[in-house]
């Protein structure tokens, strides 16, 4: 439980991030339209929400695998030091995947993931992530697809956490200590 009390301001709306949903679908489904399965990975835990409205709006076939990574634990900032907690329990070699993510920060964990993904020579390797807070980066690295950029905030809501809270908001809130 987060010990330091706070507030949350909400940034971006359930709506909102419905209808963007709705569009990287379609961006995405026009890409992978070549595809016999589209391999969706969700990296854990942040993009659970994410993954599940996502690959419901895409009009192809799919499996959907996890894996989890972490550099943040409970803190509220990145410790650089990206683990694997959970790897994939199907074979990628060959086949189109798309990394879902739920923001890129400093860049370190995907930068990690695509590394050790690509080492296992999938026909195409792309990412999704729902949030960009480009002003944090510190690895050169992008997302081939993005909901939405937004400023250096500590954000939660639509399954990113704080300290294991506010997972369940339907949307993007800015936490604010108080």
């Amino acid at each position: 439980m987060p010990q330091d009390p706070y507030v949350i301001d909400e940034m971006i709306s359930a709506k909102t991030i419905a209808a963007r949903v709705e569009a990287l679908a379609g961006e995405i489904s026009a890409c992978f339209s070549d595809t016999d399965k589209l391999v969706v990975v969700g990296l854990l835990r942040g993009s659970f929400i994410f993954i599940a409205d996502l690959v419901r709006e895409l009009s192809l076939p799919v499996e959907v695998d996890f894996l989890e990574a972490s550099s943040y634990g409970s803190m509220t900032e990145s410790s650089r030091e990206v683990r694997i907690l959970k790897d994939l329990r199907g074979e990628i070699a060959g086949r189109d995947v798309l990394v879902v993510e739920d923001i890129v920060d400093t860049g370190y964990t995907l930068h990690h993931v695509r590394h050790l993904l690509s080492a296992r020579k999938p026909r195409r390797l792309k990412v999704c992530a729902l949030l960009d807070k480009p002003a944090r980066r510190e690895v050169d690295m992008s997302a081939d697809w993005v909901g939405f950029d937004i400023p250096d905030e500590f954000v939660v809501g639509y399954g990113i956490d704080y300290a294991q809270n506010n997972r369940n908001l339907p949307y993007i809130g800015k936490v604010r200590f108080t």
